[in-house]
Parts: structure tokens; sequence; C-alpha cells
């Protein structure tokens, strides 16, 4: 185990390799549910699920909730929920078996460690909101969407790569 950590870390998988893992593992979404990937769905059932722990009058309350926590049923028992389950427990298994798991924050020598975690939760909790309000996140616009040519997946993903270069000339002297 000692020689294992002594050669660093392991060289990431090919850009285009994995690019077409992620295209077959999106296939497959589709086949075998009849739906593509997405993590606000999973990730708006996981929150339900508290909400309806601690204010389930709430929850009862407001139809979109409700539908997702549905009565007697689970929010949990949803194959979205466990796909970002699997996403998650999968990253860690690749960075601990990549020699990449430590914790660190990754920044630019012109901002903090404080100001970097502000700029990624503020940043964050934007990309939610906003996901929420367009029912639906990046990744569900970006390949579910995009992978069906829908023309407003299309137009949404031009608007994010427009956006993040506009942004870029902004923030871009505090990763230089």
């Amino acid at each position: 185990m000692k020689a294992r950590a002594e050669r660093g870390p392991a060289p990431y998988i090919n850009p285009y390799l994995a690019g077409t893992f992620l295209g077959v593992l999106l296939f497959v979404s589709f086949l075998v549910t009849g739906h593509g990937l997405g993590a606000s769905g999973g990730l708006a059932r996981m929150i339900v699920w508290v909400q309806d722990l601690f204010v389930s009058s709430h929850v009862d309350a407001n139809p979109a909730l409700a539908t997702m926590a549905g009565g007697d049923a689970n929010p949990l028992d949803h194959w979205l929920v466990w796909a970002i389950i699997g996403a998650m427990a999968g990253g860690f298994v690749s960075g601990w078996m990549g020699r990449r798991l430590r914790i660190e924050t990754f920044r630019g020598p012109n901002i903090s460690v404080r100001a970097r975690w502000i700029a990624a939760l503020l940043g964050g909790t934007l990309v939610g909101f906003g996901a929420r309000m367009a029912r639906g996140c990046t990744s569900g616009q970006a390949l579910s969407g995009g992978a069906v040519l829908s023309l407003g997946s299309w137009a949404f993903m031009f608007s994010v790569f427009a956006g993040g270069y506009l942004l870029a000339y902004f923030v871009r002297r505090l990763w230089n």
C-alpha cells in the first residue's frame, strides 16, 4: 500500500474515451428507463425527503413537493436518487484508486481559500436556484436534451458557454 501511494496520482482517462463511455451510459439510460440523465430531479427528491421529516405540512401543501413525496411513497424511491448516490460513490472509489483522494481547495494565487469557498457556495446556490426555475439541470439539458436534439437544450448550452466566456474575462485575474 505504501509503494502505491509513493508513485503519485494515476493519469486521467483519455477525455475522448470518457466521453464515449458517457454517451454509451446515456444511451443505456434512455433504453432502460426511458429517460435521460440529470441530477436536479434526484437532488430535489433528497431535499423533499428532508423537508418531509421536519415540515411535512409544507410538503403536503405544495403541489410540486407533494408530487415527489406522493402520500405514503418515499421520495428516495426513485432511480435518479440512486444514480446520484452511485455517481458519488463511483467518484470516491475513482479518487481512491487513482490516488487522488485528499481534501484540498483549488484556487488561484490571487484569491483566498475563504473567498474561493464563498464564491463556490454562491455560484452553486445560483445554479441550483436556476435549475429549479428551469425545471432541470445543466446535465439534463446538455446531455439528455442535446442527445434528443432539443432546440431549447442546444440554445441553453450555447448560452451557458457564451456566459462562461464572458464571465471568465472578469474573474481570470483570480486564477493567474
